[in-house]
């Protein structure tokens, strides 16, 4: 039997591929007002009601999958006799990969013949579904899931994530910018650029004026580090949330820079656990490129 390859909901696909590729997923969760639903994918609640919720003030909140979700998670599928290579939302944003590692140790008493891989994708949103799309392929290919574990870890650092929010108060209230850096941004009308480091976390680079010129910046910083620069022919992913017009904006403005790019850009919406922390109006590139720096 082929290996499991799993991620977590905050991996920007949709429904209808994880069927096609035959990839598999464990929910987060996230509060709206209080009430807790699993980040399933819209299934619960639909992701436009949700973002509605956020626009006109509805409070909201997140958390981790634990150990012990983890552990009946990847139980079903070691009772099917199933070895696992999962894919975690980066450390530097969520603790689910140490979760993770902790129901992987404990199983593996319990089912010693088989086998658990859990790496640190050092990625989110559609820089974890570019590493996915490519793990199934390679799954698909032949590669044993330890090759392709070592060929994630290889190339996660390279997977470039540039965002754009237009409102900094969700970052400062999830902890992914100080509150310093928030306070000035929304004193100051800043549209920041908001980069993942190599440890995976959120580090604002630019303060940008206005939606038009942050969407103009994001180009910018493909030109810069894509891999073969204006050659790049590799894919390029656009998250948003709640903002298809910019999304399809910034994507019209990447294929006129980059003729060469491997298919159509893919766009999709942020899911509600990673949206929780945006807010509505984030659009977020991401594309292979130079290795990310601190």
């Amino acid at each position: 039997m082929p290996y499991m390859l799993s991620c977590d909901s905050t991996t920007d696909l949709t429904l209808a591929q994880y069927a096609a590729l035959n990839l598999h997923y464990v929910s987060l969760h996230f509060l709206l007002d209080g009430k807790e639903y699993p980040d399933d994918y819209g299934q619960s609640l639909p992701m436009k009601t949700f973002f509605d919720a956020m626009a006109a003030g509805a409070t909201t909140g997140t958390s981790q999958v634990t150990t012990g979700e983890f552990e009946l998670y990847f139980r079903q599928f070691l009772e099917q006799g199933s070895d696992i290579l999962h894919v975690s939302l980066s450390s530097g944003l969520s603790g689910c990969y140490h979760s993770a590692c902790a129901a992987r140790d404990m199983l593996l008493e319990e089912f010693p013949e088989r086998k658990i891989i859990v790496v640190d994708s050092l990625c989110g949103s559609g820089g974890a579904a570019i590493l996915m799309l490519e793990a199934a392929r390679q799954r698909d290919a032949g590669r044993t899931m330890e090759e392709t574990a070592a060929w994630i870890e290889a190339r996660r650092l390279h997977v470039h994530h540039w965002l754009f929010t237009p409102e900094l108060a969700y970052f400062v209230r999830g902890g992914r910018v100080s509150a310093a850096a928030g306070w000035i941004g929304t004193l100051l009308r800043l549209c920041p650029v908001i980069e993942a480091n190599c440890e995976g976390k959120l580090i604002p680079r630019e303060k940008i004026r206005g939606k038009q010129r942050a969407l103009r910046v994001l180009v910018e910083k493909m030109v810069s580090y894509a891999e073969g620069g204006m050659a790049y022919d590799g894919p390029c992913h656009i998250s948003h949330a709640d903002n298809l017009a910019d999304a399809e904006q910034l994507a019209g403005m990447i294929e006129e820079k980059f003729p060469q790019l491997r298919g159509k850009i893919v766009i999709n919406t942020v899911g509600t656990t990673l949206g929780s922390h945006c807010g509505p109006g984030m659009v977020a590139l991401f594309f292979y490129g130079t290795e990310r720096g601190r």
